[in-house]
């Protein structure tokens, strides 16, 4: 695994240190209505990512199939959102705002299940850097160093709100500075342990590129879904639109990087 690819996992993860480490700096709990901006920006920088960095790619790789090019990217895409919806449904684990767990019964502190929340939609952002990586490491025409790059820079963008949304609340409901900060920067390891074995594992699957970038691609969008886009619109009695823009925001950012980098 080259340097490159190694700078390429760690910048994701350096985007979620960075947004933990706001604990040192912010003196009260993150305000409902900035949680939801931030939020909603994450979601548009996901979306992005799934449809430039890998849907496309996907289905541009699979063209000499003709007719049927269309085929791998389905398959990889339907085989991502099972996959979440799998972990949504063994893994016990909160979502912000909640006042009810998910998964299977579970006597963890709810702060634990906060960060497994987190931890849970990292795994495809792990996933989604680490196959475009690979396909650059193999020298697949379709991804350029310049697009992993933005791919990996466009997930540290939004992992930083993560980060800060995850180790705030810690802090509110009483954990320690530091300890609210080393959880919410460990709920983002799982990206570059994702992306590390995403990259050994294509190197041997090469023709299955585009299951994988798809696959990614299918995880990430079930994770907007599923959880960023319902909290972006709720924590508030009053109707506001600033998660909406921020979305668009975050995609046209991402959008933008990827068509100027790739």
């Amino acid at each position: 695994m080259n340097e490159i690819v190694i700078q390429g996992l760690l910048i994701p993860f350096a985007g979620t240190v960075l947004g933990a480490a706001c604990v040192f700096l912010l003196r009260d709990e993150m305000p409902k209505l900035v949680a939801r901006m931030l939020t909603g920006f994450a979601a548009g920088v996901m979306v992005a990512a799934s449809i430039w960095s890998l849907l496309l790619p996907a289905l541009a790789e699979s063209e000499p199939m003709g007719q049927l090019a269309w085929l791998p990217a389905v398959i990889g895409f339907w085989l991502g959102m099972g996959f979440l919806l799998l972990l949504d449904h063994v893994v016990p684990h909160l979502h912000m705002y909640a006042k009810k767990t998910e998964g299977p019964h579970s006597h963890l502190a709810r702060s634990t299940m906060l960060v497994l929340a987190v931890t849970l939609h990292n795994i495809p952002e792990g996933m989604a850097v680490g196959v475009v990586l690979a396909g650059y490491m193999l020298g697949n025409a379709d991804i350029t160093l310049g697009g992993a790059m933005a791919m990996s820079a466009g997930i540290a963008l939004q992992n930083f709100p993560e980060g800060a949304i995850i180790s705030m609340p810690l802090r509110a409901a009483g954990m320690s500075k530091m300890r609210s900060f080393v959880s919410g920067a460990l709920s983002g390891i799982v990206e570059p342990i994702g992306g590390a074995l995403t990259v050994l594992l294509a190197e041997h699957i090469m023709p299955l590129m585009p299951y994988g970038l798809s696959f990614a691609a299918g995880a990430m969008l079930y994770v907007v879904v599923e959880e960023l886009i319902p909290e972006m619109n709720s924590g508030d009695d009053e109707h506001s639109d600033c998660g909406v823009i921020t979305f668009g925001i975050g995609f046209t950012l991402m959008m933008v990087l990827d068509v100027m980098l790739g």
